[in-house]
């Protein structure tokens, strides 16, 4: 398995990290190289050709709708994907990632249908204390 990462998770902040750790947890599951990197677009503005999945951070009384019409304002020509806010946004980000590279790397495939298996089957697994009306 190639160590060169093949997934950045980017954040505005070091103060960011807290949110996209759960973005870092996924993909370090699924054992996908990445790095993350505190890369301010304001202070050193990155130009890419590859998707970017853009996740809002609730970093101000706006509760991230600020960071959310932030990344969904983009101009023409700089598509961003955006999630959700927050840890969820993190969460699905990482599993997009993972869907977008699976297409070309079939044991990643494998362990992302493991994985996606693996939470189905919590959800069915779980018990109601009480009986249900009948």
């Amino acid at each position: 398995m190639s160590t060169q990462p093949l997934v950045g998770v980017v954040m505005g902040s070091k103060s960011d990290y807290e949110v996209l750790s759960a973005a870092v947890e996924i993909l370090e599951a699924l054992h996908i190289p990445h790095e993350a990197r505190v890369v301010s677009a304001h202070r050193t503005p990155a130009k890419t050709l590859v998707p970017v999945l853009g996740v809002p951070v609730a970093a101000t009384q706006l509760n991230g709708m600020d960071s959310l019409l932030s990344i969904v304002q983009m101009p023409k020509g700089v598509p961003v994907g955006t999630l959700a806010i927050g840890k969820p946004g993190a969460a699905n980000a990482a599993l997009l990632a993972a869907e977008i590279l699976a297409t070309h790397d079939a044991a990643l495939y494998e362990r992302l249908a493991a994985w996606r298996a693996a939470r189905t089957q919590e959800v069915l697994d779980q018990k109601i204390d009480q009986e249900l009306p009948g």
